[in-house]
């Protein structure tokens, strides 16, 4: 945040009012720096809210696709013709000739009602508590609301959107006090709300039936049911997971937008490199351990380490959903443990836990709640350090 240089001073000696370099900071807080040091910080609140949505946009673009083309396969298996509900004259109403341009506008028919959805439900939230608590309206991290969307599969009901986004926004963030104060994603609280409210409802109709719900996705459950011979895994099959594109393809983004939208948290310093990292090695490394000494265990336990990097919510738990600032580590070497934990988490969930085949959500829920305790240990290790070398 701009914190002021000079004027700071002469905005203390004025009010909380004067124009001066800290009146955006005095305006919403009424807090201004009197005396040096200052720190000047382009990366503000309102930066931060900007350069999460750019970097999430390529995933949301490809999760409409995506969700077309899913779609369609859908209606193929059942026999239908048209969208079910009140999808169906919307669709029928604008058909494309293009397929491309109909998967498009399929997936935007079951993604875009999320979305409105989701930040509605999260704007009329944060309105109701800034109303309770007496302090000006700030608006909505849209960011919250396209997580929630990207990680909620795209055949759930409207209304279990607004019920978990409602929960995730407010037993996830606002009853700790609001933006910077919630110690877990609030997006994967709402998630997890609707994974033990509605395990076996996460479609809602019958284009959906079989493909990735709340529990996970769906290659994982074939391969910890039928083996690994089952799942055809091939280099056709790994390239459609590793773009997003193509029927073994989850409806969750992909290792590519993912990293799309790590290249903009990098360069805008708006996501930690370190996490990002931690936990693509402990993932990778828990997936090694599991494929040496995992041998007649189970058929996922041979699944190799570089299919756990790309499949299901891996990419997008790596880049988005781990490094959220406020419920991740913020010492460096916690981001390390941190990271670790989260990845090697992740791949022990999909190999020992059939009933949560995915495992990214448990595993950073478990990670947010461990953050504090892993800066808290490695602020006193630090401590005892510097007083061992002042003996």
């Amino acid at each position: 945040m701009r914190l002021g240089g000079p004027s700071s001073a002469r905005t203390s000696a004025l009010g909380t009012n004067a124009p001066a370099g800290g009146a955006g900071l005095a305006r919403s807080s009424h807090m201004v720096t009197g005396r040096a040091p200052h720190v000047r910080d382009p990366m503000n609140l309102s930066t931060l809210r900007i350069c999460l949505v750019a970097a999430l946009l390529p995933s949301l673009l490809l999760v409409i696709y995506s969700a077309g083309q899913q779609a369609g396969l859908g209606l193929a298996r059942a026999g239908l013709d048209t969208l079910p509900g009140w999808r169906g004259p919307l669709l029928a109403a604008i058909e494309p000739r293009w397929a491309a341009a109909a998967e498009i506008y399929r997936g935007m028919l079951y993604v875009l009602p999320i979305l409105a959805v989701a930040v509605l439900t999260g704007l009329f939230w944060r309105w109701a508590f800034a109303r309770l608590r007496r302090r000006e309206f700030d608006g909505f991290p849209l960011s919250t609301a396209l997580i929630f969307t990207l990680v909620v599969p795209p055949g759930a009901p409207l209304w279990q959107v607004a019920l978990g986004m409602s929960f995730g926004i407010v037993v996830g963030k606002e009853i700790f006090g609001g933006t910077g104060k919630n110690f877990m994603n609030p997006a994967l609280v709402g998630l997890a709300f609707l994974y033990l409210a509605y395990p076996r409802d996460p479609a809602a109709g019958p284009i959906w039936t079989g493909s990735s719900g709340y529990g996970g996705t769906t290659i994982f459950a074939e391969i910890a049911a039928g083996g690994m011979e089952t799942s055809a895994l091939g280099a056709s099959v790994w390239w459609e997971a590793v773009i997003g594109i193509g029927p073994s393809a989850p409806v969750i983004g992909s290792a590519a937008t993912s990293l799309m939208g790590a290249a903009v948290l990098l360069a805008t310093g708006a996501a930690s490199w370190r996490i990002m990292l931690a936990v693509t090695l402990g993932g990778a490394l828990a997936a090694l351990a599991a494929n040496t000494f995992g041998h007649g265990a189970g058929p996922i336990y041979a699944l190799p380490w570089y299919w756990h990097l790309i499949l299901g919510g891996f990419p997008i738990g790596a880049v988005f959903l781990a490094t959220e600032p406020v419920s991740a580590a913020s010492t460096n070497p916690g981001r390390w443990i941190y990271g670790l934990l989260i990845g090697a988490t992740i791949v022990l969930v999909r190999v020992a836990n059939p009933a949560h085949p995915d495992g990214v959500l448990m595993a950073v829920l478990l990670g947010n709640v461990f953050a504090p305790l892993i800066d808290y240990g490695v602020v006193w290790a630090n401590i005892r350090r510097r007083a061992r070398r002042s003996v």
